[in-house]
C-alpha cells in the first residue's frame, strides 16, 4: 500500500512539474487551469498524510515557475507570491468568515479582475522606470526591462504629486483578443507556429531576446497593486493606492469595485461570470482583497500566498458534442495538421464546427475513437480544444482514430524529425497543398505583395496549368493568349496582375529571402539573413555552424537554410528570378548607412520619389531601426512625403501635429 501512494505522490510530482515548466518557461498550455488545481490538490492531500514522500522539488512548495536561462535573474525586494483559488462560493464564504475570526469584525474587499497573463513587477526610482521583472518563482525573477519598455501603456517616466522617491507597482501584460487573432493569422500565413491563447502569446513574446521584435507585437498592461517604503503611512487602503496610482498615469481597470461584504463580493463574481466574454481581453476569475493594509500586515502570508487575499477561479466553459471525422490540413511546407470536425455546438457564444488536434501527441493522449463523444473547451482558449473523451458513451466496437503513415492528399510516406511533435510530408515537387500553399506564400501581402493574384487566382492557374513553379509566374507576360480564355477573367484583371508583377520585382531582398518559403524562416529571420550576409550568393555559402551565429537563427533553422540551398532546383529557381530583375542584394546605400540612428522612430511612406523606390526606403529605415507603420495614427512619429501623395494623409498628419519631411531629410537623419 505504502509503495501505491509513493509511486502515485512521484507520478502527480513529475506531472505538474511538466505542466509548470510548459506554462511558465515554454508559454504552452497543456492542461486546463481546473484540471491542473485538481491534480495539484490530489498531491497536497497526500502528501499532508505521507509527508516523508514529498518530494523536495514537489509543485505544492512552488510559487510560479523556473527561471529562464535567457535573462539576468534579480531576486525580489517583496515576495512575489501567487493567491490561493477557489471553483467554490462555499470557499469563499469560509474565506470571509476566517477574515472576521482573525480581524474581530466584517472588513470591506476591493474585487479586481484577474487577468489572463503574465505577471510583472516594475521598479521606479525618481519617477522614472528602472527595472521589470518577472514572477519566476516568486523570490527570483528574469530581468525584462528593455522588453517591458516597448509597451505602450507602460509610462518611461511619471509626474506628478507626492510621487515616492521609488516605488514598486505590480501587474499583468496580457494581449487584446482581436490583436492575438490578427497576429496568430499572420504566423498561420508564414506557416509558423501558432499560439493557443493570449496568454501564451503575450507570455512568449516578452521572452524574446529582440526588443525590436516585442516592440511589433501589441502588449498591453493592467497594474494593480503598490509597494513602497512605510506604504502605510501613505496610503491607509488599497483602494486609495489604486486611486493615485491612476493620477500618476498608469494604466489601471476601470472594472475594479471596493465590496462592503461577501454578498457584494459575490454579486460581483457573478455579473463578471455572464460578462467576461464582452471584454476585449481575457479573464480567468476574479482577486478579492481585504481593503485595510494595517489588516493585510495582521493577517499576514503563508509560504506561498498571502492571508488577506484570494482568486475566484471561472470554470472555463465546456460543452459536450461529437466528433464526426478527423481530416488533415497540409501546409506548405509539408507540416500534417490534424483537425477534429464537430457537430455543430454553441461554445461561449460562438458556434463550434472544428477543433485543432495539434499533432499525432495529441490523438494519442486523447485516445480518440471514431464517433466519440467529446469535451471541448474555450475559455481562455480563443481556439476551440478537445479536453477530454466521454468514455461512457462510447460506441462498441468504435475503431481508433491513427494518425497516418502516408501524406492523404499525395500518398508519400511521412516523416517526423527527432525532437519535433510534427510529421512532414517531404513530397515538396508532387504534393498539391505544398506546391499552391509555397505560391500563395510568394505572393502574399507580406511577401511579394502581387496585385491581382490572390489565393483563388493562383489555384485556377495551377489547374490549368500555367503556374507549377514561382518562376513561372514572371512568364505569364508571355502567355497572355492563354490567360484571355480563362473564365472570369477579363483584360482588365490580366493587365493589374500583369502590373503587379512587374512591380514585385522592386520588392527588396528581405522581402524576396521571406517569400521563397524557406523553412523555418519567417519575416524576422530573413530580415537578420538578408542585412548579415548582403547578397544570396554569400548566404548561399555559408555554412551551417555559420548560418547559426546570425542573431535570432539557432541551429534548427540554420540546418533549413542551408539544405534549401543543397536542392539543385531551389538554385536554378533562383537563376531565373534574379534573370528575371527579382533583387537578391541589400543595395550598396542601405549596407552603407545601416546603424541604430532611428531606433525608437515610426515612419509612414507615401506618394513617389525621383531617386528611390518606397520600399529602398522602407528598407533604409528598417535598416537603422526604425518601424514602419501601416497608416497615420498619434503612433506616427514622420510622414515621408514624396510627390502626389493623397491630399487626405496630408491634412491628417497635420491635424495630428506629425513632422512630415522628404526623403533627403530621412537620409540626413540616418547621415
Amino acid at each position: 500500500m505504502s509503495q501505491d501512494i509513493k509511486t502515485k505522490i512521484e507520478h502527480l510530482t513529475a506531472e505538474l512539474n511538466e505542466y509548470n515548466y510548459q506554462y511558465y518557461v515554454l508559454a504552452n498550455s497543456i492542461i486546463s487551469d481546473f484540471d491542473f488545481d485538481q491534480k495539484l490538490k490530489e498531491l497536497e492531500l497526500l502528501e499532508s498524510q505521507y509527508p516523508q514522500y514529498r518530494d523536495p522539488n514537489s509543485p505544492t512548495l512552488k510559487v510560479g515557475g523556473d527561471i529562464t536561462s535567457k535573462f539576468k535573474t534579480v531576486k525580489h525586494r517583496w515576495p512575489m507570491l501567487s493567491l490561493s483559488n477557489t471553483y467554490n462560493e462555499d470557499d469563499l464564504r469560509d474565506f470571509d468568515e476566517r477574515i472576521i475570526k482573525a480581524i474581530g469584525h466584517p472588513v470591506p474587499y476591493v474585487c479586481e479582475l484577474k487577468f489572463d497573463g503574465l505577471s510583472i513587477s516594475i521598479t521606479y526610482e525618481n519617477g522614472c522606470l528602472k527595472q521589470a521583472i518577472t514572477r519566476g518563482d516568486g523570490v527570483q525573477g528574469d530581468d525584462v526591462t528593455n522588453n517591458v519598455k516597448t509597451i505602450r501603456s507602460i509610462p518611461h517616466q511619471i509626474v506628478g504629486d507626492n510621487i515616492p522617491p521609488t516605488f514598486e507597482i505590480r501587474g499583468e501584460i496580457f494581449m487584446h483578443k482581436q490583436a492575438f487573432e490578427r497576429l496568430n493569422e499572420e504566423r498561420r500565413e508564414n506557416d509558423e507556429q501558432t499560439y493557443a491563447n493570449p496568454r501564451n502569446f503575450a507570455s512568449g513574446s516578452i521572452k524574446l531576446q529582440d526588443s525590436a521584435e516585442v516592440a511589433k507585437r501589441p502588449l498591453d498592461c493592467f497594474l494593480y497593486f503598490l509597494y513602497m517604503a512605510d506604504r502605510e503611512r501613505v496610503f491607509q487602503t488599497h483602494w486609495q493606492s489604486l486611486e493615485a496610482v491612476k493620477e500618476w498615469g498608469f494604466h489601471v481597470s476601470q472594472h475594479s469595485k471596493l465590496c462592503s461584504s461577501i454578498d457584494e463580493v459575490l454579486d460581483f463574481v457573478h455579473y463578471w461570470d455572464k460578462e467576461r466574454h464582452n471584454l476585449s481581453f481575457e479573464i480567468d476569475g476574479i482577486v478579492i482583497k481585504v481593503n485595510d493594509y494595517n489588516y493585510q500586515e495582521e493577517l499576514g502570508f503563508t509560504a506561498k500566498s498571502p492571508r488577506w487575499a484570494t482568486s475566484f477561479k471561472f470554470k472555463a466553459e465546456r460543452v459536450e458534442t461529437k466528433l464526426e471525422q478527423v481530416t488533415y490540413q497540409i501546409g506548405r511546407t509539408g507540416a500534417v495538421t490534424p483537425v477534429a470536425n464537430l457537430t455543430p455546438v454553441l461554445l461561449a457564444g460562438t458556434t463550434v464546427k472544428r477543433a485543432t488536434l495539434h499533432n499525432a501527441n495529441e490523438i494519442e493522449r486523447l485516445d480518440l475513437h471514431e464517433q466519440d463523444t467529446v469535451f471541448v473547451e474555450k475559455g481562455g482558449e480563443i481556439i476551440p480544444k478537445i479536453i477530454a473523451v466521454n468514455l461512457e458513451k462510447r460506441e462498441p466496437n468504435s475503431a481508433a482514430i491513427l494518425y497516418p503513415t502516408h501524406c492523404p492528399e499525395c500518398g508519400t510516406e511521412l516523416i517526423r524529425q527527432q525532437g519535433e511533435a510534427v510529421h512532414y510530408c517531404p513530397n515538396q515537387s508532387g504534393c498539391r497543398p505544398q506546391i499552391v500553399g509555397k505560391l500563395q506564400h510568394f505572393s502574399g501581402r507580406k511577401m511579394m505583395d502581387i496585385a491581382g493574384l490572390g489565393n483563388e487566382t493562383i489555384e485556377t492557374f495551377y489547374t490549368l496549368g500555367l503556374i507549377q513553379t514561382i518562376a513561372d509566374m514572371y512568364s505569364l507576360k508571355d502567355r497572355q493568349d492563354q490567360l484571355v480564355n480563362i473564365e472570369r477573367f477579363g483584360q482588365k484583371s490580366i493587365n493589374n496582375m500583369l502590373a503587379g508583377i512587374e512591380i514585385s520585382k522592386e520588392k527588396p531582398f528581405e522581402k524576396v529571402l521571406f517569400a521563397l518559403g524557406i523553412r523555418h524562416v519567417g519575416e524576422t529571420v530573413a530580415k537578420r539573413l538578408a542585412y548579415h550576409y548582403k547578397n544570396i550568393d554569400a548566404l548561399r555559402s555559408a555554412s551551417i555552424e555559420d548560418i547559426a551565429t546570425v542573431p535570432d537563427v539557432g541551429i534548427r533553422i540554420a540546418e533549413s537554410v542551408y539544405a534549401y540551398f543543397q536542392e539543385d532546383k531551389n538554385n536554378a529557381e533562383i537563376a531565373y528570378l534574379k534573370d528575371a530583375g527579382l533583387q537578391f542584394e541589400i543595395p550598396e546605400i542601405i549596407i552603407e548607412l545601416a546603424s541604430e540612428e532611428l531606433s525608437g522612430q515610426t515612419f509612414l511612406i507615401s506618394g513617389v520619389f525621383a531617386n528611390h523606390s518606397r520600399e529602398e526606403l522602407a528598407s533604409l529605415i528598417e535598416a537603422n531601426g526604425g518601424r514602419m507603420l501601416s497608416s497615420i495614427s498619434a503612433k506616427l512619429n514622420y510622414l515621408v512625403a514624396g510627390d502626389k501623395m493623397g491630399p487626405s494623409k496630408l491634412a491628417k498628419a497635420e491635424k495630428l501635429g506629425i513632422p512630415i519631411i522628404s526623403d533627403q531629410e530621412l537620409l540626413q537623419m540616418i547621415q
